[in-house]
């Protein structure tokens, strides 16, 4: 027997194709309303689009809104109910668990009921599956408003098992998925661990150096405290020039320059040469910059999530980037990639969001914030030293927090290739396997 799906071979004996409105009730929300129309009405909860998430509804910013007596009759949520987002990331998906004594919905929000003892956990698991490869998403795509309107979704096809295999294969990933999703988690807060202690080491480094017994001094700058007593006070416009020309001459009409947009440069400090062009045809008003540079964006949020680069090396004598970064040029007395360990330290690029200008969303660190910023620097030997260490620590920390993300993709995939199998009949799940699972 076929599925009618490309994707799937075929189906077991006494699974159906079916069409979800057959089987279940699907309803949209009611559309947004702040002020009482008639006395009948009362103010009530509701969720919205982003209260919708796969790990469950999230209740935390509930909002209010005015509902009739019919209104409540028609959407108020029971146990069970699988809720499913019309816009934004459409086709996320949640199973309302009476998180709240009473809730309603807005129409962000199709509803989904089983008219008979269908499983809505199972039907969870299969529109999980449609959005993960894609197929929701093909959906909206065909739409004028790229939104899952409840006629479509009504009429997506689903593969339906028996009643008593729907039950099994929802209690099945409910514990397999849960069990997964633990050690997801505990990976990401391992992930976090590792980030935390990269931006310490970052901070101390950059300002008290690698000696320990150092006397120290104050350094009048609030977020670098104190600082080892030799330790010279600059700012930084003393040590490095900002926006600075070419130093060997404009590039000739022909010659090659590298181009490195802003998403070509990652919150890491690694650049991505994305094309070469002749100097002739790049667009003016690109900041130029060079080998021994340091780039430092500006705009908010690219600043505070730490894109910036020591450019190490480079295939043109000459880059050009977005005009949305700052180049700095290290002078003699301050190491190109010390000066670029002390603009990546995370204290020093909240101090930078604290006084940024301009309108929200459109933040930037102004060229005279970044000139007079104060700047603690150690001999040029010593420079080279911390550099050497926090090369070494940092390349250890990313091999370990790339071990882990890859681990954690791994576990996705798994989880996502489980669903796949389970809600397709690929694999059937058998009384061993659900008491296996019960140990979990």
């Amino acid at each position: 027997m076929t599925a009618g799906f490309e994707w799937i071979d075929g189906i077991p004996e006494g699974w159906q194709r079916r069409i979800i409105k057959r089987d279940f009730e699907v309803v949209l929300g009611k559309m947004l309303q702040s002020n009482q129309t008639n006395e009948a009405e009362t103010e009530e909860s509701y969720l919205r689009s982003a209260n919708i998430k796969w790990e469950g509804v999230d209740t935390s910013d509930i909002k209010t809104m005015w509902f009739s007596p019919e209104e409540k009759e028609r959407l108020r949520l029971k146990y069970g109910d699988l809720l499913v987002s019309e816009g934004g990331d459409a086709g996320r998906t949640s199973i309302w668990r009476n998180e709240l004594e009473t809730c309603y919905i807005q129409n962000a929000i199709n509803r989904i009921r089983a008219q008979q003892d269908d499983s809505t956990s199972y039907l969870f698991y299969w529109l999980y599956l449609l959005k993960s490869i894609g197929c929701i998403d093909a959906v909206v795509s065909r739409i004028t408003i790229a939104h899952l309107t409840a006629e479509k979704l009504a009429r997506i096809v689903f593969l339906k098992p028996p009643k008593i295999e729907q039950d099994r294969i929802a209690a099945y990933l409910d514990k397999t998925c849960a069990a997964i999703d633990t050690a997801i988690d505990k990976k990401q807060k391992q992930l976090e661990t590792l980030d935390a202690l990269r931006k310490s080491i970052i901070h101390k480094a950059v300002t008290r150096g690698l000696d320990d017994s150092g006397e120290l001094k104050d350094s009048g700058v609030e977020w670098i405290e104190r600082v080892p007593i030799k330790w010279q006070s600059f700012r930084i416009k003393d040590v490095a020039q900002l926006s600075p020309r070419f130093s060997n001459g404009k590039p000739g009409l022909k010659e090659l320059c590298a181009i490195i947009p802003m998403e070509a440069v990652s919150e890491q400090g690694k650049i991505d040469i994305s094309s070469i062009e002749e100097f002739d045809f790049i667009t003016t008003g690109l900041t130029n910059f060079e080998v021994g540079d340091v780039i430092f964006a500006k705009i908010t949020p690219c600043m505070e999530n730490g894109k910036g680069a020591y450019v190490k090396a480079l295939p043109t004598r000459y880059a050009f980037g977005s005009t949305e970064f700052h180049v700095l040029r290290p002078g003699f007395r301050v190491n190109g990639k010390f000066l670029y360990y002390y603009t990546y330290n995370s204290f020093f690029r909240d101090y930078a969001e604290v006084n940024m200008t301009g309108a929200a969303g459109q933040k930037r660190v102004s060229s005279r914030f970044l000139n007079y910023s104060r700047i603690y620097l150690p001999s040029i030997s010593e420079q080279k030293q911390i550099v050497e260490y926090l090369d070494s620590k940092i390349d250890m920390l990313h091999v370990l927090q790339e071990n882990l993300s890859n681990q954690i993709f791994a576990l996705e995939q798994y989880r996502k290739s489980l669903i796949h199998e389970c809600v397709t009949g690929k694999r059937r799940i058998t009384e061993g396997d659900m008491q296996r699972v019960q140990q979990y």
